[in-house]
């Protein structure tokens, strides 16, 4: 999953970046609204984390900004103020949820899974593809009760896979959702990566699907 960190406070802005890349999320950075914008007018951002006090272009304009697109990232609003007035009027303005600060960082990632699992309509942590269990929260990957082991990469695109189960993938579409703004990829690492995930799944079942110049789907074999 990819996230989009706006906050113009330098340290903290490199904190959560570093928390959340840990966690295995590609993050984009931005210090100030226009370039939030850029950032989101390239496509493929699932969750923003969004300080509304910025210089020059504040939050609360990149929310009105963000409402007249046609398909928006999920929005987590960060700020100093707390009160119940500033909460209803974030949350009117477009956000999807609230954090005041100071805040602790388990908090944050917390917040950060339920908006991805609501963006992709998951109602829990589990996610079940024919005999594969993927925990979202300790990010493991089971077949059967057998923990299969996968870097970071292979991870992340099981996941959005599993997250879009049932639906062809583009290889655009998951550069865009799991690699960070302006990555330079190989033409076919992302073929690489689906391949040893294969081979670590164990599929022969026709788990994990390749369409012909259209991409991946992950489905229980027919």
């Amino acid at each position: 999953m990819r996230i989009l960190v706006v906050e113009d406070f330098k340290s903290l802005q490199e904190s959560i970046a570093q928390v959340l890349r840990e966690q295995g999320y590609a993050v984009d950075t931005a210090g100030d609204g226009r370039l939030a914008l850029w950032h989101l007018q390239g496509g493929g951002i699932d969750v923003v984390i969004l300080d509304l006090m910025l210089p020059g272009m504040s939050g609360w304009e990149v929310l009105k900004a963000m409402a007249r697109m046609k398909s928006r990232p999920a929005v987590l609003v960060l700020t100093a103020r707390d009160t119940v007035e500033d909460r209803v009027k974030g949350l009117d303005a477009g956000a999807d949820d609230y954090l005041t600060k100071p805040f602790a960082l388990e908090e944050l990632l917390a917040r950060v899974r339920v908006l991805t699992r609501r963006r992709y309509n998951v109602a829990g942590p589990r996610l079940h593809v024919g005999p594969l269990t993927i925990d979202a929260n300790a990010r493991r990957v089971f077949r059967g009760s057998a923990e299969i082991e996968l870097s970071a990469r292979e991870y992340a695109i099981l996941e959005y896979l599993a997250l879009r189960r049932g639906h062809i993938v583009s290889r655009e579409d998951i550069r865009q959702h799991v690699y960070c703004d302006g990555a330079a990829l190989e033409s076919n690492v992302i073929d690489v990566y689906v391949g040893m995930l294969r081979k670590k799944i164990g599929d022969n079942t026709d788990l994990l699907q390749t369409r012909r110049g259209q991409g991946y789907i992950l489905a229980p074999g027919q």
